[in-house]
């Protein structure tokens, strides 16, 4: 695939479609969470991050919340958000290598295991550049995986010190057996792993990798590229994959969200871009920052960056939405599932029993109502979770009811009927 994808065509389609975004009709209610997660503070290394709802399929008022806490490992939550268990990160291999590191989680159903099936939670290692595969067994994460899987992106342990690593991550079944999606840290590279059994343990094998463009031509024949560190390209960290029509939804963080079929087969296409596409700056590793030129106004009208946080509300096979946090302006789009991913708008989650919700970065989202959730459960990370007048700087986890969001948002959305 060429390195400069997007020509003037496609990024007039983009733009034209979102020239008319949805009218959001007028709502009295605020969207808000219904609890939230205890205080994840950065002082202890804890950084929440991304969440993954699994349904009990036995006793629903037993479902799970498990999240990811970068340094700090994994967290489980029940649905009222008490932490439930804490899994530790994987010890550094040597002294002068890193820790594991969970950065994004996902799941997978009935999985054939050593003779049984079984449900797994499956984590992208970025310290390790490889998976964490955990058995839910008795509401509890019991580590199944593979000691000698081997690393998705490095060749050497140098390699992963230097931490070009595994990053997003996003599961996904068909006929042919389960997958995970995960994208590189500071690259442009997805790979797709197909996982396998191996004795009462699961391992992967690397399938084939996708490489979006890095650096793109612009109308005015400009070649632009984000602005950030010195070596790093625009990567990839929020993904869904909609099995019902086996399509991938991967977020570029500086840049927009690409579709593809998920066996990462065929030409990706944006679906949106970011404000900020085309914007010319130039990075100062002194401060860590770009200082910008002004907007050549080559961007979309919606998200505003990081774009991070994709996720999929069902209403039936092949409808529904498409999820995105816009990270910048504390938002999340939603975008239609049909009809071109045509945008419905945006909402914020603000303050009520809990407060507002800013910064978010992971998100999921089930259509299944569970106990104290009409419509479905959504859990959103709240990346700005400092109490008012003080200075310890924390994150954690917002509970939604799907229905609220569907009532009080203003954008007319549906509600799946499933009940458990």
């Amino acid at each position: 695939m060429p390195s400069r994808l997007l020509t003037l065509t496609a990024l007039a389609a983009a733009t034209a479609l979102l020239a008319a975004p949805a009218a959001q009709a007028a709502h009295d209610e605020p969207v808000t969470a219904i609890l939230e997660t205890p205080a994840l503070y950065d002082e202890d290394g804890a950084d929440a991050d991304d969440p993954a709802i699994w349904i009990d399929p036995d006793e629903p008022a037993d479902s799970l919340v498990i999240t990811t806490a970068k340094e700090a490992g994994l967290y489980v939550y029940d649905l009222q958000g008490n932490e439930l268990q804490h899994v530790d990160p994987r010890p550094a291999p040597g002294e002068d290598d890193a820790p594991g590191r969970y950065n994004n989680v996902d799941l997978i159903t009935d999985f054939k295991l050593d003779g049984e099936k079984v449900d797994l939670a499956v984590a992208s290692d970025r310290g390790m550049d490889n998976l964490g595969v955990f058995k839910i067994e008795n509401g509890e994460l019991v580590d199944v995986t593979a000691p000698d899987a081997g690393w998705i992106f490095s060749r050497s342990q140098d390699d992963v010190n230097g931490e070009h690593t595994a990053y997003g991550l996003a599961t996904f079944q068909n006929r042919s057996g389960a997958y995970a999606l995960v994208s590189r840290n500071a690259e442009s590279e997805v790979a797709l792993l197909k996982l396998k059994a191996d004795g009462d343990r699961v391992t992967w094998q690397k399938v084939r990798t996708l490489h979006l463009p890095a650096d793109f031509d612009l109308p005015s024949g400009d070649s632009w590229k984000p602005c950030d560190d010195t070596g790093q390209d625009p990567q990839v960290e929020g993904m869904v994959v909609d099995e019902a029509t086996g399509t991938a939804y991967l977020g570029q963080e500086l840049v927009g969200i690409w579709k593809i079929n998920a066996d990462l087969k065929g030409e990706p296409e944006l679906v949106d871009t970011a404000i900020e596409f085309g914007l010319p700056g130039v990075y100062d590793p002194d401060t860590d920052e770009c200082t910008y030129d002004p907007d050549p106004g080559y961007g979309g009208d919606v998200l505003h960056t990081d774009i991070e946080g994709l996720t999929i509300y069902s209403t039936g096979r092949g409808t529904g939405y498409l999820l995105a946090s816009s990270q910048g302006d504390d938002t999340f789009a939603v975008y239609n599932l049909k009809h071109g991913n045509a945008y419905l708008g945006s909402f914020t989650i603000d303050s009520g029993d809990v407060d507002s919700t800013q910064h978010s970065d992971g998100a999921d989202v089930v259509n299944t109502s569970l106990p104290g959730y009409r419509g479905g459960l959504l859990v959103v990370q709240d990346g700005d979770n400092t109490p008012e007048g003080t200075e310890e700087s924390s994150t954690n986890f917002k509970f939604l009811s799907w229905q609220d969001v569907a009532e009080n948002s203003g954008l007319d959305l549906r509600t799946n009927c499933t009940r458990r």
